[in-house]
């Protein structure tokens, strides 16, 4: 026999929402603090510790101000946009596999830098090498659109596309790959697997241009939880979903193309942070953009700092560090929640 609900659990309801909303606040703060002892420590630490008490020192002030700074800042910028970018993905596609490259966007910035390397014969300046790769990842994104648009594709068969545009695109890089003189397979290989070693304030331009999007993105949580609702629901409650299904796109495509122009192929970190974040509780898209945001640059700056400071004479790409520390943290997590459940 029905029942109606009673006073009794509705306030039962309200009591777990806001202890939800106190368990996610007090995870975002300690995600905030976990992020500002690694940026102290991004600063302080290279050939030479330079702690908080020396950075204003004379002999300091270049490492720290001039070289370590703007480092840090693209790190953190990209490792946000990066995780932030899939959790938007995952939510927009319902599938937990979607990823910032699986649309073939990361690809698509990688061939039009790659084309631009290889064709310029070290002639092309940076910023327009950079820019290449902006360029070729709306063009991606922009073409997905238009498919979308003009075939009516579900979510499912647009990231089907998607992958076969990634494909088509990793094919045309092995083949530059290929045909690319020693020089250039050296620069080409260690730009497929990410790096910010050449990061100064000459990519300030490409920080800024990181930065709108990545906090506008973060405040569209409200659109995202009514996406998850499904097309026919959302549109009930007055949301434009072909609108902001092409804004969100869009908004990936941007982030995922000036990600890769600033540091190369960083994977891993679109794929893994949202899902760590979500079996810690953190389910809200309000609560989880802005927390994607905190642990993926948090994540990447410390994974940035272990790819400059483990081998002595050399760095490391951080796409490897990423992989290597990250993937068994999460086959970790998926192991105990399921011991959880049983």
């Amino acid at each position: 026999m029905y029942r109606a609900p009673t006073a009794s659990s509705d306030l039962t309801f309200s009591h777990l929402i806001r202890q939800q909303r106190r368990r996610d606040r007090r995870g975002l703060i300690l995600l905030a603090l976990v992020l500002v002892g690694v940026v102290v420590l991004s600063l302080s630490a290279g050939d030479a510790w330079i702690g908080p008490r020396h950075w204003w020192d004379e002999g300091a002030r270049l490492f720290v101000w001039q070289i370590r700074l703007p480092r840090t800042l693209a790190v953190l910028l990209a490792g946000a946009a990066l995780a932030m970018a899939g959790a938007v993905m995952q939510s927009l596609f319902e599938n937990p596999l979607a990823e910032p490259g699986l649309l073939g966007v990361a690809n698509g910035a990688g061939v039009a830098l790659v084309l631009a390397l290889l064709l310029g014969q070290g002639v092309l300046p940076g910023w327009l090498i950079s820019l290449s790769a902006v360029a070729g990842a709306l063009m991606v994104t922009f073409l997905l659109l238009m498919v979308a648009r003009r075939r009516l594709l579900s979510n499912a068969r647009l990231l089907l596309v998607g992958v076969a545009l990634g494909i088509v695109c990793s094919a045309v890089m092995t083949w530059a790959v290929y045909f690319s003189t020693e020089l250039d397979l050296r620069q080409l290989m260690y730009w497929m697997m990410g790096g910010f070693g050449g990061v100064d304030w000459q990519q300030g331009w490409l920080m800024l241009g990181l930065l709108p999007v990545t906090l506008w993105l973060g405040g569209q949580g409200n659109a995202l939880n009514l996406l998850a609702l499904g097309g026919v629901q959302a549109r009930q409650l007055g949301l434009d979903v072909a609108l902001w299904r092409s804004l969100l796109v869009l908004a990936v495509g941007w982030l995922v193309g000036v990600s890769v122009a600033l540091a190369g192929v960083i994977g891993f970190v679109g794929l893994v942070i949202p899902h760590i974040l979500r079996l810690c509780g953190l389910t809200d898209q309000r609560r989880l953009l802005p927390g994607c945001a905190l642990a993926g640059a948090a994540i990447l700056l410390l994974a940035d700092v272990l790819a400059r400071t483990l081998l002595p004479a050399a760095e490391l790409p951080i796409g490897v560090v990423t992989a290597t520390l990250g993937a068994p943290v999460f086959i970790w997590l998926l192991v105990r929640l399921k011991e959880r459940q049983a």
